[in-house]
């Protein structure tokens, strides 16, 4: 496959010193952000980030797939099982003091379930502040991020209907192979 930096920036939706930055270790894109560069380049997150094969739809705590993103101490915690047809990717997400994702908008909804620590949500140009207990449910098509503001850890139970670890549709593998 050859594609242009242009060309997979394009399809991605991002800016080609973003990828650049990502390239090189010097910005983290989110999940979805990591998930439009796969798709632009025809592939899965798998690419990217390996994944356990699921036996079953029980997931023990000491078994959980963690996932570290780059150099910060951003974590994903896999809580969910995958089986055909499954719908919802579900994470227990850690964020230390002063991340801030990137503003995204996808097909879908999300839900987040503040565990402990703060968290703003960014919806739509507005700053929303979370806190123990508190959650929000909103269509992922509207602009979102997230940051941890406060000075603690901030854990989060986050619910999306984004497939973060789809496999690639068998249309799109090359003739070759």
């Amino acid at each position: 496959m050859n594609l242009t930096l242009e060309t997979v920036c394009r399809a991605a939706d991002i800016s080609k010193g973003y990828l650049s930055q990502v390239e090189r270790g010097f910005a983290v894109p989110t999940i979805t952000t990591l998930s439009r560069i796969a798709a632009a380049l025809d592939t899965s997150l798998d690419a990217f980030i390996a994944r356990p094969d699921p036996t079953d739809c029980i997931t023990r705590a000491d078994q959980r797939q963690r996932l570290a993103l780059g150099p910060s101490e951003l974590l994903y915690e896999r809580l969910g099982a995958e089986f055909a047809g499954h719908a919802l990717s579900t994470f227990i997400m850690t964020i230390p003091p002063g991340y801030r994702s990137e503003d995204v908008n996808h097909e879908g909804e999300e839900t987040f379930y503040v565990l402990s620590g703060t968290l703003c949500l960014m919806l739509d140009g507005d700053d929303i502040a979370l806190g123990p207990g508190d959650s929000a449910h909103y269509s992922a098509r509207r602009l979102h991020g997230w940051a941890n503001t406060g000075q603690d850890i901030a854990k989060v139970l986050w619910t999306g209907t984004m497939d973060l670890f789809r496999e690639p549709s068998a249309s799109s593998e090359s003739a070759d192979d």
